[in-house]
């Protein structure tokens, strides 16, 4: 499925800007800020602006496209990978890992057998990444 397909999927009107910003969305799994899609993308799209990326990631996240992270408490973080997964940022070089998930998780079908509607779960993790382990870098 292309990008133009993959954002009707989700009831999303492409547009030029749209279908670039998920098309980054997609290839980069590195949970990009605004400002790291918006200092990507703004050569190829000279008319895009800040406001433009920020707009299309809320519309994103609202149609269910994309998950807003906020696992760091400076900037907002966006992901694609819509599947249930957690996040571990390592706290010394800030990077952002996608980690396996059970499915399953058993608060999430305790809750639904209490007749929640569980829509989102977020679950993050932070400490040291084992690269950065390996080099002997800390986060003190």
């Amino acid at each position: 499925m292309n990008v133009y397909e993959y954002l009707l999927s989700y009831n999303i009107k492409p547009s030029v800007q749209r279908i670039a910003i998920m098309d980054y969305l997609l290839k980069h799994r590195t949970h990009p800020c605004i400002d790291e899609i918006y200092m990507a993308l703004c050569q190829e799209i000279p008319t895009l602006s800040k406001t433009t990326v920020y707009n299309t990631l809320k519309l994103f996240v609202e149609h269910g496209a994309a998950k807003m992270l906020t696992i760091d408490e400076r900037n907002a973080c966006f992901d694609a990978d819509m599947t249930t997964h957690a996040h571990f940022q390592c706290k010394v070089c800030g990077k952002i890992y996608d980690i396996p998930m059970d499915e399953s998780a058993s608060e999430i079908n305790k809750l639904k057998e209490q007749g929640f509607a569980v829509e989102e779960a977020h679950r993050y993790y932070k400490g040291i990444c084992p690269n950065c382990t390996e080099t002997g870098r800390s986060g003190n």
